[in-house]
């Protein structure tokens, strides 16, 4: 087998395993994600070698065809691997294929699954401030009769507000394709899977202000619960303008309840 050479995932992962200089395959995409996969599903595999190993498989590197994709990097590099960088989801949900280091590849995984406190709490602050900005900009085009601008804008926030939700639990946005997916299994404490996606989807499609104002009153709940109303509070009078105009007396059902400090005050 050369590197030229059409590779079958199966007869790859043989060859790798009994390679010493691999520790670790490690497969992700879709394949990693149960009940995703379809008939142009590739393989995405990082071949993970020890620490100034010396091994033929490196000619595999870059290997790339419809039937696999193979990412040949040593245990140091796998360790930094989306840390940070748009890799750390996939890897955060990756399938473990081969564990030559009794865990080790385990352990590295579920850091990167794991935004730290002080990382979670800053990261949230950047994407609330985004959100807003989005948000604003959003509500502003509307009220001047800027319609496509107002239904960019909405689109935009929905995607800082995503990176924001995720944040607060301490976890890697999805990409969207695994949005739902990601929902269905492991929900974000406080929210409403349905309710927050028909609001993304309705948001991302029309722009309408009203529905933007309704999410963004539970946001600002959830985000002054995580400590982060100083950066709320920075927007000063511009805030009304987000905020939702409730009628008296009228009954909603929102996205966001149960109200939780995920990590208040840490930094």
């Amino acid at each position: 087998m050369t590197a030229q050479e059409p590779l079958a995932y199966d007869a790859f992962v043989e060859l790798a395993a009994a390679d010493s200089a691999v520790v670790g395959l490690v497969l992700k995409g879709s394949r990693a994600h149960e009940g995703m996969t379809t008939e142009h599903s590739d393989h995405d595999l990082y071949v993970v070698l020890a620490d100034g190993a010396k091994t033929d498989l490196t000619r595999f590197t870059g290997h790339r065809t419809p039937e696999l994709d193979l990412v040949v990097l040593s245990l140091d590099e796998f360790r930094n691997a989306g840390m940070p960088g748009f890799e750390r989801y996939a890897l955060a949900r990756a399938r473990i294929v081969l564990d030559r280091l009794d865990g080790v590849i385990a352990r590295i995984l579920a850091d990167k699954a794991r935004l730290a406190p002080g990382e979670a709490f800053r990261e949230a602050g950047e994407w609330l401030d985004a959100y807003a900005n989005s948000l604003y900009r959003s509500v502003k085009n509307d009220r001047d009769g800027h319609a496509l601008a107002a239904r960019l804008d909405a689109a935009d926030s929905i995607r800082f507000l995503l990176e924001l939700l995720f944040a607060l639990d301490r976890r890697p946005r999805p990409y969207n394709k695994y949005l739902e997916w990601e929902l269905a299994r492991f929900p974000l404490p406080g929210w409403d899977t349905e309710l927050l996606l028909d609001a993304a989807n309705h948001i991302s499609a029309t722009g309408d202000v009203s529905t933007q104002r309704r999410l963004f009153a539970q946001v600002e709940e959830a985000a002054r619960q995580a400590g982060h109303g100083a950066v709320l509070d920075a927007w000063g009078e511009d805030l009304h303008l987000m905020r939702r105009r409730k009628a008296r007396g009228s009954v909603e059902r929102t996205a966001y309840s149960e109200p939780r400090p995920y990590y208040l005050g840490e930094a």
